[in-house]
């Protein structure tokens, strides 16, 4: 009964909407791609992906330039891993936001409009504002690629990205855990009823890279195992690039207070290394 009842306010909100017409999606001036990076599960390194793929961008070619924009209103964390924590923007003769900008990357967030300490209690209309004012109130150009960190779930923020501003790609991360694989499929799906091309999976936390030898173990399968298992069975599932996988390693993981992206901090690691990867194949594609 609940599901039939469900069903019916969603169909009458949908028609709702398409009667009053979405917005036309307008590009954002100077900006080339912009590229997604989505996960439907919370803490399977989102944030330290698309921050260490935004930088890994900006490094392939002098001639880049490459942006992040921090679209979760209620958890940033771009700016603490860009560095560049409590700077207070400042604004151009256009009245414009001027993006902070650190390792060669422009990046802009909500965490660094508000109090650090301050919480966001926002209804959807308002979080749809938030977004409207990182798209349109900053001066983003000139960018080859503006990397967009959303935030977890499939919600407003997704709905409101897609519908104003046109979306090159998305890169899907996440880990092979059942919890995150089971959300991971409804956020390809969410994509796909957007119509949001799927650039590829990520699968991070893969293996776990031994402190000692240096050696990367995978976690959810047998080592010697040729089975497809975890994320790389749901990208082939549904016909999805599995672009990389990233170890876990405690080097970085016990690291507090060093927010340095690996691919500046350890260039020379496994880990910054498959990032590298990452950010070639997200060139190649766009």
């Amino acid at each position: 009964m609940f599901g039939r009842m469900f069903s019916t306010f969603v169909s009458e909100h949908a028609r709702s909407v398409m009667r009053k017409g979405l917005p036309k999606k307008l590009p954002i001036a100077g900006v080339d791609s912009i590229v997604l990076v989505t996960s439907a599960k919370g803490g399977v390194g989102k944030s330290t992906i698309a921050v260490n793929l935004a930088v890994a961008l900006s490094r392939l070619q002098a001639s880049n330039q490459v942006g992040i924009l921090d679209s979760d209103v209620f958890g940033p964390s771009v700016p603490e891993l860009m560095g560049v924590n409590g700077i207070q923007p400042d604004t151009n003769e256009q009245k414009q936001i001027v993006p902070l900008q650190n390792y060669g990357v422009k990046c802009m967030s909500i965490g660094s409009l508000v109090e650090k300490e301050s919480a966001a209690i926002w209804r959807g209309l308002m979080v749809m504002k938030a977004v409207q004012t990182l798209l349109r109130q900053v001066a983003w150009g000139p960018l080859n690629t503006l990397v967009v960190d959303t935030p977890p779930g499939t919600g407003d923020v997704h709905l409101s990205l897609v519908q104003n501003v046109p979306i090159k790609g998305s890169v899907v991360v996440t880990t092979s855990h059942p919890l995150s694989l089971s959300s991971t499929q409804r956020g390809i799906e969410m994509l796909l009823k957007l119509n949001v091309p799927i650039i590829g999976m990520v699968e991070n936390m893969a293996s776990f890279m031994c402190p000692n030898c240096k050696i990367a173990t995978p976690i959810w399968c047998a080592a010697d195992s040729t089975e497809e298992v975890g994320a790389a069975k749901l990208a082939d599932q549904y016909g999805i690039p599995l672009l990389c996988r990233i170890p876990f390693d405690l080097d970085f993981a016990n690291k507090k207070g060093n927010s340095l992206p690996v691919v500046i901090s350890h260039p020379n690691s496994l880990t910054a290394t498959a990032f590298v990867e990452l950010a070639n194949q997200i060139h190649s594609f766009l």
